[in-house]
């Protein structure tokens, strides 16, 4: 399959990267020259502005390339265009307002991004007014999921899932992708999906917490890299949080060193609880994990080094202490 790609950062690399080694062409942009020489000398097909991306889809460059899967002309699926955004979702309509005049009707815009799913079905329907689909899919596995084998959950027309499936497929981790619903439900999924993952950082952490300080009753620390290698073979709570916090203890000790105390969040967490509200669906768990990450700012623990050692290991998020 031949598609654009615009975004280059830790997770739209990756993906490209994946694309390209299962077989797909792409045509990839993004704002700083240096990641687009980076991924053309990996295969991609280099753009350096917007209207080049539509350009170089035109082009049929097939010859000699094998394992593409196209079902009609080489620009896309059955002559379609298709342009997967990979940005934050605070640029999406501006980089879509670049993007839409090179468009026409029946071609394809993918959001990757966290965007809120409300954007999402705002997105979808001015889209449709135009003739254009739009998928929206939230992606979960961190750079790391990218480049290796993602987690898609994607919201559109079940038709336009289905035309691109196999793109899915390859790029995802085995069984690691899925129709959601219509326009919004990608994100709507994602964004849950972030608002679990802050309640079970945040038990994670307190947990660990109490571990740390049980030397007021035991006399002596308790080795908390082993807590965590047994934890993670075969107990209720074995997964890959606690995977992820062992090896942020191999790298960084267990005093956690250098890894800040004080939580950011990116809104995935907000969006959760505000759903939730709307829902009139009481969230204690989720919120009071909010709470803990806005409270945390001049106020750091060790609860917040746990949580932001994690968001480091499966995230790549700059935590380091100031």
């Amino acid at each position: 399959m031949k598609l654009g790609y615009i975004g280059l950062g830790k997770m739209g690399y990756g993906m490209v990267e994946k694309m390209l080694e299962t077989g797909h062409r792409v045509v990839a942009f993004n704002r700083s020259p240096e990641k687009v020489d980076s991924i053309a000398r990996v295969g991609a097909i280099p753009a350096y502005t917007i209207p080049e991306i539509f350009e170089k889809l035109e082009d049929d460059f097939s010859e000699g390339v094998e394992n593409i899967s196209v079902t009609g002309d080489i620009g896309s699926v059955d002559g379609r265009k298709i342009v997967w955004l990979m940005i934050p979702w605070q640029t999406v309509d501006e980089v879509l307002d670049q993007v839409l005049p090179n468009l026409k009707a029946g071609d394809i815009v993918i959001d990757g991004g966290n965007s809120p799913y409300e954007k999402s079905l705002e997105r979808a329907k001015k889209l449709a007014e135009m003739g254009i689909d739009f998928l929206d899919i939230g992606v979960s596995g961190g750079p790391s999921g990218a480049r290796n084998g993602a987690c898609l959950m994607i919201g559109g027309k079940p038709e336009i899932f289905a035309e691109l499936e196999t793109l899915f497929k390859d790029i995802s981790v085995e069984n690691g992708y899925g129709y959601m619903g219509p326009s919004g439900s990608g994100h709507f999924v994602k964004m849950v999906h972030n608002g679990i993952e802050y309640g079970m950082m945040q038990a994670i952490g307190e947990g660990f917490e109490i571990l740390k300080k049980s030397d007021k009753i035991f006399g002596q620390d308790l080795d908390l890299k082993k807590v965590t290698s047994v934890y993670n073979h075969g107990s209720v709570i074995e997964s890959r949080l606690i995977g992820w916090l062992e090896k942020a203890y191999a790298q960084n000790g267990l005093e956690l060193d250098g890894i800040s105390g004080e939580i950011k969040h990116s809104g995935e967490g907000l969006w959760t609880v505000e759903s939730a509200q709307k829902l009139n669906i009481p969230v204690a768990n989720i919120k009071q994990s909010l709470d803990f990450r806005v409270a945390s700012e001049g106020n750091p623990s060790y609860t917040g080094k746990i949580v932001s050692a994690l968001r480091n290991q499966f995230g790549g998020h700059d935590v380091k202490e100031n």
